[in-house]
């Protein structure tokens, strides 16, 4: 009997507030805080495997959530968080990387000690996760870009809160399996419950993971120990004087929705746990794996003194020959595995600067806070690297559009209210609560139009599966509202004609952005076409878990909302 996955429309809200700077004189103005004073962090690491007589062996691990003081920056009292770590003592935020091993099974349990009550404000009025005693802060993990079963996928509705006094229903199990049988790459984990991502992700609960291959990986002499290959988690938040995370409690549309805005952003830029930090760097390549965990903000990097990126992978997937640019657009939750060799620079001073309007792409420009993310302080002397970027990296299976064997077309819907302030946006006009509408088949390939009646680009992810961007089609300007009209009766792209109105600007895929993906770029006004492959790229193998069994997968949006 073929398998069949659930993919299932969800409404997480992953994101939160617009803040209003001026509006609070409690807030801390980011001109009190002197950029570049602070070291940059590297993160505490977790081997998510052991070694037993000379091979590696699958590995147990135990990782908290717990309530701590953290500091931020030099200048800013400690702040509330919520943080992973193995002890409360040891909680970083970003927590630790897990550093997994290919081929080898890491068991992970996630463990929940928050406190009662959350230390952000949360909207009640959305699909949330809400404890039957009131009491507790619900949480699950996703790990980004896993391929794994289902009931280790941190599903929404799988939420358990401290010491697992409650749990969501969908919740089954403690322990979660990671395999680890997908290619080599990175990716992150993070909270993923319903209608708390928002603010748990804004709290701090949030971290990277990396599955590593040393066959496949150590042959491409890239730069590599703690020292050279460097993990950047990167996000905005805003503070108030006493160093609390300032978040607006003021719904935009407080009669319906008291607390919920649709997008959060920050002044403050923050790199592994501190705000606009410096490290100190030899003349000689580095490698960086760069995470945006922000709730809204778009990132647009590149090097204030003309310096490249070497492009090597795209979220958890190498490409099969390393991309030179200049600059690097990165979506929430999207990944960008780059080289940077500072023996080009022609000065001692790189900063890594940021120039994407907020909300993107046609929001306020960035101003002398956000627009600038880190400084990098380089050696006068070259530095003796053996390191190198080869011309070829890893090649896997190009798409193959004549594979598909099913065409599907997912709308975004934004709905406002009567003073067209967004209220919800949804997928196919669904809630989370109806029937799931897609049910891919287990090692099939289709093409998804994914069409975006918003103003907003929205960055959408899947999980299990991976695709490939084959192009984006924008509207032609009047077409737009006409198509919306016939969509908001009909919900169907094929009887309101798509292909008449999609018949504008044709958008080249960017060449570092043409591989296998989990996460990408809806514009605004465009149909984008994706194929997408419920199987492994670098395997002819089956699933090692059964990817049919319950409660499913999601596929959402990774800004405004969890969607899908």
């Amino acid at each position: 009997m073929e398998k069949i996955l659930l993919l299932q429309l969800i409404y997480l809200t992953v994101s939160a507030t617009i803040i209003g700077i001026l509006a609070d004189e409690s807030l801390m103005s980011p001109s009190k805080l002197k950029m570049f004073v602070d070291e940059l962090q590297n993160m505490p690491k977790i081997q998510g495997f052991e070694v037993v007589n000379g091979k590696p062996s699958s590995k147990k691990l135990r990782i908290g959530m717990f309530y701590k003081k953290w500091k931020f920056h030099r200048d800013l009292p400690p702040t509330p968080v919520f943080a992973y770590g193995v002890s409360k003592s040891t909680a970083t935020i970003p927590g630790p990387t897990i550093e997994a091993l290919h081929g080898v099974t890491t068991y992970l349990t996630w463990q929940n000690h928050l406190p009662a009550k959350h230390i952000l404000p949360w909207d009640p009025t959305i699909p949330t996760a809400i404890p039957k005693t009131k009491s507790g802060v619900p949480t699950v993990v996703h790990l980004h870009g896993g391929i794994h079963e289902a009931e280790s996928d941190g599903y929404p509705d799988s939420w358990f809160t401290s010491g697992f006094k409650e749990t969501g229903p969908t919740w089954t199990k403690k322990t979660y399996r990671y395999p680890n049988v997908q290619h080599p790459g990175t990716l992150w984990y993070h909270d993923h419950a319903m209608g708390l991502t928002r603010v748990n992700l804004l709290a701090g609960l949030i971290g990277a993971y990396i599955v590593r291959q040393p066959d496949m990986e150590e042959p491409l002499g890239l730069p590599r120990g703690d020292e050279y290959d460097r993990t950047l988690v990167i996000f905005d938040r805003s503070f108030r004087l006493d160093g609390s995370i300032y978040m607006n409690s003021t719904g935009n549309n407080p009669s319906i929705h008291p607390q919920w805005q649709p997008e959060y952003f920050g002044e403050a830029i923050i790199v592994n746990g501190k705000a606009w930090p410096r490290m100190k760097v030899r003349r000689r390549k580095y490698r960086f794996r760069i995470i945006n965990a922000s709730n809204a903000r778009f990132f647009r990097f590149f090097f204030a003194n003309d310096l490249d990126f070497i492009h090597l992978a795209s979220d958890t997937v190498y490409h099969d020959r390393p991309v030179v640019i200049k600059d690097i657009l990165l979506a929430p939750s999207e990944i960008a595995d780059v080289v940077v060799d500072f023996s080009k620079s022609t000065s001692d001073v790189a900063i890594l600067a940021n120039d994407a309007p907020y909300p993107y792409p046609t929001g306020d420009p960035v101003n002398q806070f956000n627009g600038k993310i880190m400084k990098f302080v380089i050696s006068k002397d070259h530095d003796f690297d053996t390191s190198r970027v080869p011309r070829k990296l890893i090649q896997y299976p190009s798409p193959d559009v004549s594979a598909a064997t099913m065409t599907r077309y997912i709308t975004m819907y934004e709905y406002t209210s009567d003073i067209d302030e967004p209220t919800h946006l949804y997928l196919n006009g669904k809630s989370y609560d109806e029937k799931v509408t897609e049910m891919p088949k287990e090692g099939s390939t289709e093409i998804w139009n994914v069409i975006n009646l918003t103003e907003d680009n929205h960055p959408m992810h899947i999980h299990l599966g991976l695709f490939a961007v084959l192009d984006q089609t924008e509207f032609v300007d009047d077409d737009v509202d006409e198509f919306l009209q016939c969509m908001l009766k009909r919900n169907d792209a094929v009887k309101c004609q798509i292909s008449k109105y999609a018949r504008g600007r044709r958008i080249e895929v960017p060449a570092h952005e043409k591989g296998w993906k989990n996460v990408f770029k809806m514009r605004p006004g465009c149909v984008t076409k994706i194929l997408v492959r419920f199987s492994f790229i670098h395997s002819n193998s089956s699933y090692p878990f059964d990817p049919t069994a319950e409660p499913g997968y999601v596929y959402h949006c990774h800004d405004h909302y969890f969607l899908n």
